[in-house]
């Protein structure tokens, strides 16, 4: 379920200070957040965010495609292994 278009996105108040605060000095180092449930705003397209996965922190460039979307849609939480191999064993067994 998504958040009422009554309230509007969700957006951090210190990423935006942040974000606000290096555009205003001209610096362009990533920006690391924790803030996965904030939506990406026009605002934040040219910076890098370090988002944190729960493991380490993903950078990801900001692009005009991405305003809209959530910081973490773009950092995956979950590593996908791989299925279980099929043996000769296995199939005998049956």
């Amino acid at each position: 379920m998504s958040r009422s278009s009554k309230k509007g996105p969700y957006i951090d108040p210190k990423l935006v200070e942040k974000v606000q605060k290096m555009s205003r000095s001209g610096d362009r180092k990533p920006i690391k957040t924790w803030s996965r449930s904030s939506t990406i705003i026009p605002d934040f397209v040219g910076f890098t965010f370090l988002i944190h996965n729960g493991n380490k922190f993903i950078p990801t460039f900001i692009t005009e495609n991405m305003v809209g979307h959530k910081l973490g849609e773009l950092a995956p939480t979950r590593t996908f292994r791989k299925h279980g191999v099929k043996t000769k064993e296995s199939t005998t067994l049956r």
